[in-house]
């Protein structure tokens, strides 16, 4: 059969197949590249190696919150960096402190905390004053510091690490958890103690439940409590939840009708926690927050307790910088002295 560019049909045919040469040819020398996946924000924002722990240095605390941080930074061989929250008036104090000192090598960044969020949230309070200082708030507002991690760590600066920050950092959070928390009816070893200094270890002990606000919020006044002064946040759970909106409201709702107040709750930063993560949140191991250590000046755990436990957590009046007070040992094992005399520790003259 002989192909005659005569026929139409034929020249037609041909078009065709002139084209779709074209067509193949333009294909193989300018095909895009493979579309590779795309990293989830987790992995674009965060190092595997790294464990981001927060912790608020105030002016007046410098020294308490160095030794958390040492203490931590001595314990681990994992890859840190510290979020050092402070006030404008205490960064370059804050950075001089790391750098003047034995803390000059880790990995750190001071973020300034403006106060001015806390207006209309925070009322006055004569019998703790010192618990309404604005860097007790920050645990509130951790979506709006310079962070890029998607799970941190925030601690209080009155806790000492003794174990590696890594099994802490590593807890698996259940699913629509935002944070993990001790719970405070789960240290069976120490409740003769903490009942015996009177510490509160229920919500009854935090809210005034002859206030019809808190009635209606229908938690029994018996559940069991946790302390807020040590945790791990996931921010992807805590944004979407509006956690940060949800405390600000509590604490709009105590400013107009006093749910609780630091005479009956030991600290206004407790409340809203307890109301907005009751009953959701994930339960850290009870070593990871041995607390309750500064309650008072009398009452000492076993040297095993102290000895086992990975964290420790002098919450109360009597912080063991001061005197008196109760394992002040331990504490001043990781203590860094302030470069430049500002912050000393109390402590009762020797004899002699």
């Amino acid at each position: 059969m002989v192909f005659s560019l005569s026929s139409p049909v034929n020249r037609v045919l041909l078009m065709l197949l002139v084209v779709m040469a074209i067509v193949l040819l333009h294909s193989k020398l300018f095909r895009a590249p493979p579309r590779l996946p795309q990293p989830t924000a987790e992995h674009r924002d965060d190092s595997h190696s790294d464990i981001p722990v927060v912790i608020c240095a105030s002016e007046n605390r410098m020294g308490a919150a160095m030794a958390t941080i040492n203490s931590i930074h001595s314990n681990t061989k994992a890859s840190l960096i510290f979020y050092i929250v402070t006030l404008q008036g205490a960064v370059a104090l804050t950075r001089f402190y790391i750098e003047s000192t034995k803390l000059k090598g880790i990995r750190y960044k001071i973020l300034e905390f403006n106060p001015t969020v806390l207006r209309g949230k925070v009322k006055p309070d004569s019998s703790r004053p010192d618990l309404l200082q604005p860097l007790n708030f920050v645990r509130f507002y951790l979506p709006l510091l310079d962070i890029s991690y998607n799970r941190l760590i925030y601690l209080d600066d009155d806790v000492i690490v003794q174990g590696d920050i890594r099994d802490l950092f590593s807890i698996r959070l259940q699913p629509g958890h935002a944070a993990a928390f001790a719970s405070d009816c789960d240290l069976p070893s120490t409740h003769e103690m903490v009942r015996s200094v009177g510490m509160q270890t229920t919500y009854m002990g935090f809210l005034d439940y002859r206030k019809q606000g808190v009635r209606d919020l229908g938690i029994n006044p018996r559940d069991c409590t946790f302390n807020p002064g040590v945790f791990v946040a996931d921010m992807k759970e805590w944004k979407k939840q509006k956690i940060t909106k949800q405390l600000e409201r509590w604490m709009e709702e105590n400013y107009r009708q006093n749910l609780y107040s630091s005479a009956i709750a030991g600290g206004v930063a407790t409340p809203p926690m307890l109301i907005v993560f009751h009953d959701k949140f994930t339960t850290i191991d009870p070593s990871w927050n041995v607390r309750h250590l500064g309650w008072s000046p009398d009452a000492r755990y076993p040297d095993s307790v102290v000895d086992e436990a990975n964290l420790l957590h002098w919450n109360g009046r009597f912080k063991p910088w001061k005197y008196p007070g109760v394992h002040l040992e331990v504490w001043e094992k990781w203590f860094v002295p302030d470069p430049t005399g500002q912050f000393s520790l109390l402590r009762p003259k020797s004899d002699g």
